[in-house]
């Protein structure tokens, strides 16, 4: 019989965008976080307690509306505090009430994390500690979590299963997006399977051998 992972996961897709909304737990305290909850706070809610869940904290990858909308409506109802993401992303979070109302997300408001993240941070959930990537980009102040015994990582919108993260937003950038992802994200090694904000589960090694634009091949194109 194999062992009980030290951590697992559910998604909850929400927002127009199916926006991956993830809670990650502890499976020997069942202690959880909630992770970019962009929406859905009635789901969210109801997978915490379907699972046993005691969420302890909010963590936020980056300040864009579908990702970030819900969480100041989420704090209010679990009384938890909020980290994440990297202050340079504050721009995004005062302004989530307006994006809020042109994508079709009235709920959206402003928040002030707890604690603003910085590159060599960690974050714990339960037993579990989870390193902090500052990984700017496709926004200033995205940062990524990673959970080494798991060889997992939630890495918001900096990579996709075949794609990246945009860079033309306000604060994008494309050079800086590249450099997050095969300087910083890449080396944690081929194995490593993440989470990306939309879309499915891939891993970095399949990614660095074939993403059309920051796979080893297309990097090497830009040379």
């Amino acid at each position: 019989m194999s062992a009980t992972p030290p951590m697992k996961a559910v998604i909850i897709p929400v927002t127009p965008f199916q926006q991956n909304c993830s809670i990650i737990w502890c499976t020997r305290t069942l202690r959880a976080a909630v992770i970019d909850p962009g929406g859905g706070v009635d789901q969210i809610r109801q997978a915490v307690a379907k699972n046993g869940l005691t969420v302890e904290r909010i963590l936020v990858t980056h300040g864009h509306v579908d990702h970030a909308a819900a969480v100041a409506d989420l704090q209010d109802a679990l009384g938890v505090p909020v980290e994440g993401p990297a202050i340079e992303d504050n721009y995004w979070i005062i302004a989530l009430k307006d994006h809020g109302a042109g994508y079709g997300m009235p709920y959206a408001r402003p928040f002030t994390p707890d604690r603003w993240l910085v590159e060599g941070d960690s974050v714990t959930v339960g037993d579990l500690t989870l390193q902090v990537f500052h990984c700017p980009g496709h926004t200033p102040g995205h940062v990524v979590f990673f959970h080494e015994p798991s060889r997992f990582a939630i890495v918001g919108d900096v990579i996709f299963e075949g794609s990246i993260g945009r860079t033309d937003f306000p604060g994008g950038n494309m050079d800086d997006l590249i450099r997050s992802i095969r300087e910083k994200l890449f080396p944690l090694g081929d194995d490593i399977t993440f989470l990306p904000g939309h879309g499915g589960l891939s891993t970095f090694g399949r990614e660095r051998q074939s993403n059309p634009y920051v796979g080893d091949r297309a990097v090497a194109g830009r040379g």
